[in-house]
């Protein structure tokens, strides 16, 4: 499969630190070479270490993963752009997509208080992987 066969994802929230790897690292985990996958935030930090052990109870690590800028994608195009936050709806527009933007809001597990900050994280973990199996993964079994 070449580059040009592949769909290309970029997943979007405010800080690129949670929602938006989580998204990133399932998709590409799940959906293997048909997904180029990216993420990036409007006002990045840095990954969120409770995301890092959510998405580690899957096997899968964010230790290397770092977040990125919007900025860094203003010249791509891409095939779906998916804002996985309120903040974030707005400022896709200025990411161009090939077929669709989609504004997918999940809470933001850090949030929650922090005693209810681990469980949050798993809890929004395993609802953007259902929805990210329902929106790709079912539609191309």
């Amino acid at each position: 499969m070449t580059a040009q066969d592949t769909t290309r994802v970029l997943f979007v929230c405010t800080a690129n630190a949670a929602r938006s790897q989580m998204a990133e690292a399932l998709l590409r985990a799940r959906g293997g070479d048909a997904y180029s996958v990216y993420s990036a935030g409007s006002e990045p930090t840095e990954v969120h270490p409770l995301a890092v052990e959510a998405m580690a109870d899957l096997d899968i690590d964010l230790t290397g993963h770092r977040s990125e800028s919007l900025d860094t994608y203003r010249d791509d195009v891409f095939d779906y752009v998916i804002t996985l936050c309120a903040g974030t709806r707005d400022v896709s527009p200025s990411i161009r997509a090939n077929e669709m933007v989609i504004h997918r809001p999940f809470d933001d597990p850090d949030g929650y208080p922090e005693a209810k900050q681990p469980q949050a994280f798993r809890r929004i973990r395993d609802e953007i992987a259902d929805w990210i199996d329902q929106l790709f993964l079912l539609q191309a079994a």
